[in-house]
Protein backbone atom coordinates (compact mmCIF):
# COMPACT_ATOMS: atom_id res chain seq x y z
CA UNK A 1 0.00 0.00 0.00
CA UNK A 2 1.68 3.31 -1.17
CA UNK A 3 0.84 6.40 0.74
CA UNK A 4 -1.32 7.98 -1.84
CA UNK A 5 -3.71 4.95 -0.68
CA UNK A 6 -3.81 5.75 2.64
CA UNK A 7 -7.21 6.01 4.33
CA UNK A 8 -7.04 7.65 7.99
CA UNK A 9 -9.60 7.04 10.05
CA UNK A 10 -10.42 3.66 12.07
CA UNK A 11 -8.17 0.90 10.32
CA UNK A 12 -8.27 -2.82 10.66
CA UNK A 13 -4.71 -3.61 10.59
CA UNK A 14 -1.57 -1.60 10.62
CA UNK A 15 0.90 -0.45 10.34
CA UNK A 16 -1.32 2.44 11.27
CA UNK A 17 -0.32 6.39 11.31
CA UNK A 18 -0.92 8.72 13.86
CA UNK A 19 -3.81 9.88 12.47
CA UNK A 20 -5.57 6.73 12.75
CA UNK A 21 -6.98 5.07 15.63
CA UNK A 22 -6.50 1.17 15.73
CA UNK A 23 -9.14 -1.00 16.33
CA UNK A 24 -7.50 -4.14 17.69
CA UNK A 25 -7.44 -3.18 21.38
CA UNK A 26 -3.61 -3.72 21.69
CA UNK A 27 -1.43 -2.17 24.16
CA UNK A 28 1.31 -0.36 22.82
CA UNK A 29 4.56 0.88 24.64
CA UNK A 30 4.61 4.92 23.23
CA UNK A 31 8.52 5.94 22.06
CA UNK A 32 6.80 9.15 20.42
CA UNK A 33 7.45 8.65 16.91
CA UNK A 34 6.32 4.99 17.28
CA UNK A 35 3.79 3.05 19.39
CA UNK A 36 4.92 -0.69 19.83
CA UNK A 37 3.34 -3.75 20.71
CA UNK A 38 5.60 -5.13 23.13
CA UNK A 39 5.24 -9.33 22.31
CA UNK A 40 4.95 -10.83 25.75
CA UNK A 41 7.76 -11.83 28.02
CA UNK A 42 10.17 -9.19 25.55
CA UNK A 43 12.87 -6.97 26.75
CA UNK A 44 13.57 -3.38 25.83
CA UNK A 45 17.07 -2.72 25.02
CA UNK A 46 17.94 0.96 24.66
CA UNK A 47 20.57 1.60 22.27
CA UNK A 48 21.77 5.33 23.11
CA UNK A 49 24.51 7.95 21.36
CA UNK A 50 26.91 8.76 23.51
CA UNK A 51 25.72 12.74 23.05
CA UNK A 52 22.36 11.46 24.73
CA UNK A 53 19.53 10.52 22.10
CA UNK A 54 18.15 7.54 21.89
CA UNK A 55 19.20 5.65 18.58
CA UNK A 56 16.80 2.45 18.61
CA UNK A 57 14.67 0.07 20.85
CA UNK A 58 14.95 -3.07 20.31
CA UNK A 59 12.59 -5.88 21.22
CA UNK A 60 14.49 -9.07 22.52
CA UNK A 61 12.62 -12.03 22.33
CA UNK A 62 13.10 -15.36 23.47
CA UNK A 63 13.74 -16.15 19.20
CA UNK A 64 15.80 -13.09 18.50
CA UNK A 65 15.82 -9.40 17.84
CA UNK A 66 13.15 -7.40 16.82
CA UNK A 67 13.74 -3.80 15.76
CA UNK A 68 11.08 -1.33 14.10
CA UNK A 69 12.47 2.34 12.93
CA UNK A 70 10.40 4.81 11.58
CA UNK A 71 12.05 7.48 8.76
CA UNK A 72 10.87 10.53 6.89
CA UNK A 73 9.56 10.17 4.06
CA UNK A 74 8.68 11.99 0.62
CA UNK A 75 5.42 12.55 0.35
CA UNK A 76 5.42 10.32 -3.13
CA UNK A 77 6.52 7.62 -1.44
CA UNK A 78 8.67 4.61 -2.41
CA UNK A 79 11.62 4.90 -0.24
CA UNK A 80 11.61 1.33 0.74
CA UNK A 81 11.89 0.28 -2.41
CA UNK A 82 15.63 2.45 -3.00
CA UNK A 83 16.48 1.61 0.81
CA UNK A 84 16.18 -1.86 -0.31
CA UNK A 85 18.35 -2.14 -2.89
CA UNK A 86 21.10 -0.25 -0.82
CA UNK A 87 20.40 -2.74 2.44
CA UNK A 88 20.80 -5.69 -0.65
CA UNK A 89 23.82 -4.25 -1.87
CA UNK A 90 25.54 -3.94 1.07
CA UNK A 91 24.15 -7.80 2.51
CA UNK A 92 26.20 -8.85 -0.71
CA UNK A 93 29.56 -6.91 -0.68
CA UNK A 94 29.46 -8.32 2.94
CA UNK A 95 29.03 -11.93 1.75
CA UNK A 96 26.44 -12.81 2.99
CA UNK A 97 23.69 -14.81 1.23
CA UNK A 98 20.45 -12.71 0.06
CA UNK A 99 17.10 -13.57 -0.99
CA UNK A 100 14.36 -11.10 -1.89
CA UNK A 101 10.63 -11.52 -1.78
CA UNK A 102 7.25 -10.75 -1.78
CA UNK A 103 5.88 -10.41 1.84
CA UNK A 104 3.08 -8.90 3.08
CA UNK A 105 3.32 -5.04 2.45
CA UNK A 106 6.09 -5.82 -0.58
CA UNK A 107 9.24 -6.57 -1.17
CA UNK A 108 11.44 -8.02 1.87
CA UNK A 109 15.06 -9.32 2.27
CA UNK A 110 16.05 -12.55 3.79
CA UNK A 111 19.85 -12.44 4.67
CA UNK A 112 22.58 -15.32 6.25
CA UNK A 113 25.36 -13.71 7.27
CA UNK A 114 28.29 -15.08 9.72
CA UNK A 115 26.33 -13.43 12.61
CA UNK A 116 22.86 -13.93 12.04
CA UNK A 117 19.95 -14.49 9.76
CA UNK A 118 18.20 -11.68 9.17
CA UNK A 119 15.02 -10.25 7.53
CA UNK A 120 14.07 -6.68 6.39
CA UNK A 121 10.85 -5.33 5.68
CA UNK A 122 9.44 -1.65 4.83
CA UNK A 123 6.47 0.38 4.50
CA UNK A 124 5.83 3.66 2.93
CA UNK A 125 3.37 5.66 4.64
CA UNK A 126 2.26 9.08 4.35
CA UNK A 127 5.50 11.15 4.68
CA UNK A 128 7.45 8.43 6.44
CA UNK A 129 9.05 4.84 6.12
CA UNK A 130 8.40 1.77 8.66
CA UNK A 131 11.81 -0.48 8.62
CA UNK A 132 11.48 -3.76 10.34
CA UNK A 133 14.45 -5.88 10.94
CA UNK A 134 14.23 -9.31 13.03
CA UNK A 135 17.49 -11.01 13.49
CA UNK A 136 18.20 -14.59 14.54
CA UNK A 137 19.50 -18.10 14.36
CA UNK A 138 18.36 -19.74 11.17
CA UNK A 139 16.07 -21.90 12.47
CA UNK A 140 14.21 -19.60 14.65
CA UNK A 141 13.62 -17.19 11.86
CA UNK A 142 10.56 -18.23 10.08
CA UNK A 143 8.39 -17.94 13.67
CA UNK A 144 10.71 -14.41 14.13
CA UNK A 145 9.55 -13.37 10.88
CA UNK A 146 5.96 -13.92 12.03
CA UNK A 147 6.19 -11.91 15.33
CA UNK A 148 7.55 -9.53 13.53
CA UNK A 149 5.17 -9.00 10.82
CA UNK A 150 2.61 -9.03 13.85
CA UNK A 151 4.56 -6.15 15.76
CA UNK A 152 5.01 -4.19 12.40
CA UNK A 153 0.97 -4.79 12.54
CA UNK A 154 0.47 -3.27 15.00
CA UNK A 155 2.62 -0.27 15.14
CA UNK A 156 1.44 3.07 15.19
CA UNK A 157 3.68 5.73 13.34
CA UNK A 158 3.48 9.39 14.64
CA UNK A 159 5.00 11.16 11.72
CA UNK A 160 4.50 14.92 13.38
CA UNK A 161 4.46 18.00 11.24
CA UNK A 162 8.03 19.57 11.39
CA UNK A 163 10.13 19.34 8.25
CA UNK A 164 12.85 16.58 8.65
CA UNK A 165 15.03 15.76 5.76
CA UNK A 166 14.22 12.42 3.83
CA UNK A 167 16.01 9.34 5.65
CA UNK A 168 16.05 10.91 8.89
CA UNK A 169 15.05 8.71 11.59
CA UNK A 170 11.91 9.83 13.38
CA UNK A 171 13.26 11.11 16.96
CA UNK A 172 12.83 8.37 19.49
CA UNK A 173 11.27 9.31 23.26
CA UNK A 174 11.65 7.05 25.91
CA UNK A 175 8.61 6.84 28.92
CA UNK A 176 9.37 8.93 31.40
CA UNK A 177 9.93 5.54 33.72
CA UNK A 178 12.29 4.07 31.14
CA UNK A 179 14.10 7.46 30.58
CA UNK A 180 14.60 7.72 34.66
CA UNK A 181 15.62 4.16 34.74
CA UNK A 182 18.41 4.72 31.79
CA UNK A 183 19.58 7.63 33.91
CA UNK A 184 19.99 5.84 37.15
CA UNK A 185 21.94 3.33 35.30
CA UNK A 186 24.11 6.22 34.67
CA UNK A 187 23.34 6.26 30.41
CA UNK A 188 24.46 3.19 29.64
CA UNK A 189 24.25 1.91 26.29
CA UNK A 190 22.15 -0.84 26.80
CA UNK A 191 18.95 -0.81 29.27
CA UNK A 192 17.04 -3.66 29.26
CA UNK A 193 13.02 -3.77 30.72
CA UNK A 194 11.27 -7.09 31.04
CA UNK A 195 7.58 -6.41 29.56
CA UNK A 196 4.66 -8.60 29.16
Amino acid sequence: MGPEEWDPGVAETGPFDGAEHPADGRSRLDLGSVRLPVPEGAQLQVEVDRNGPVLAVHLMTGLGQLTVTAFAAPRSGGLWEEVLGEIRTRLHSEGAQVRVHEGEWGREIAAVTEQATLRFLGVDGPRWMLRGVAAGSGEQLEPLAELLHDVVRGTVVVRGTEPLPVRSPLPIQLPEPLAEQLTRDGGNQQDQTRHG
